[in-house]
């Protein structure tokens, strides 16, 4: 079966978006058909990559660089990278897009609210009450994707949904082919005629004002002392 080449998906999100839980999906369906498949979680390179770092807009757009970097070497190479990185700034995604080439941009998408709602790992609450300084989504805005190739609706869109999604924008670009796609899915699914992306022109997707959504800013402002 014939090799189209690398490509680099990259999932953008808030935390807790399920970004992770998507790239592990797509990963191993296209393992099925034989291909060579990197992901780059943020969480995971993160004590390797970029420990000296804090959290300061400037080491966030030099995390998304480093992250860059490596998914263009992997993707120059036949690799299909996947990367989960919130990468909250437009600027450095756009950077990443010149770069690489072979880019899917896919937004997981998901309330403030819900994340909050659903979040096991404590770190929203913590950011809520001041324990954690400078947190996207909280204190610090998320800037969503005007016009990604993908958007997932993670609050209401299963795992299989955001991969179809995903397959679907991967073989409209000719990253993938029909056959292996037949493999993954079962099905003979049809390449679509793409969008023509024209920067600042494209209607912004669901939710693309930046975040922290309104609530979740007051919730967030430091605990004073009650007015009598």
């Amino acid at each position: 079966m014939a090799n189209p080449g690398g490509f680099t998906v990259w999932l953008t999100g808030m935390l807790g978006a399920g970004k992770t839980t998507l790239a592990e999906y797509v990963a191993a369906r296209l393992r099925q058909v034989g291909r060579n498949v990197e992901i780059l979680d943020e969480e995971t390179l993160a004590p390797v990559m970029w420990k000296e770092l804090a959290d300061t807009k400037e080491d966030r757009l030099t995390i998304g660089r480093r992250i860059g970097f490596v998914a263009d070497v992997l993707t120059r190479n036949d690799v299909c990278t996947l990367v989960a990185a919130v990468s909250p700034y437009k600027s450095v995604r756009e950077e990443n897009r010149r770069l690489i080439g072979r880019y899917v941009e896919t937004y997981v998408d998901c309330p403030t609210e819900k994340l909050i709602q659903r979040d096991s790992t404590g770190k929203y609450k913590k950011a809520l009450s001041g324990e954690i300084p400078n947190f996207i989504g909280i204190t610090e805005p998320y800037e969503p994707p005007n016009a990604p190739e993908v958007t997932v609706h993670s609050d209401t869109e299963p795992v299989e949904e955001g991969g179809r999604k995903v397959f679907q924008a991967l073989l409209n670009l000719g990253y993938v082919t029909v056959d292996e796609l037949k493999t993954i899915t079962g099905k003979r699914m049809k390449a679509e005629p793409m969008p023509r992306r024209r920067a600042g022109k494209a209607p912004p997707a669901r939710g693309a004002r930046p975040r922290p959504a309104t609530r979740a800013a007051r919730i967030a402002k430091p605990a004073g002392k009650k007015r009598r």
